[in-house]
């Protein structure tokens, strides 16, 4: 009997080894898994906000664009106004 307990041990001991090696490599295979899927959804991310910064871009310059239309008629307006004020004036005065 003592010469089999020693081999029993082993047996064990070798069993344990190689189940903890397999335990291992599933470990590691899913923080393989969880990473690619966290890469993939940060690359989504990233490309859906550069979609998001160029239409408000875009978005943001048409409406500069007609807001610099709307000051320059009204400069224009004013400027045109005070002409007519001015030739008025002068008018009056004379």
């Amino acid at each position: 009997m003592k010469s089999r307990l020693p081999l029993g041990a082993a047996v064990l001991a070798i069993a344990a080894f190689a189940y903890g090696q397999g335990a291992g490599s599933d470990v590691k295979k899913a923080a393989d898994d969880t990473g690619h899927a966290t890469k993939t959804a940060a690359k989504d991310t990233a490309q859906g906000t550069e979609k998001a910064a160029d239409k408000t871009g875009t978005a943001s310059k048409g409406i500069a664009k007609k807001t610099g239309h709307f000051f320059k008629k009204g400069a224009h307006d004013v400027g045109h106004g005070t002409k007519k004020g001015a030739e008025k004036t002068k008018d009056v005065v004379k």
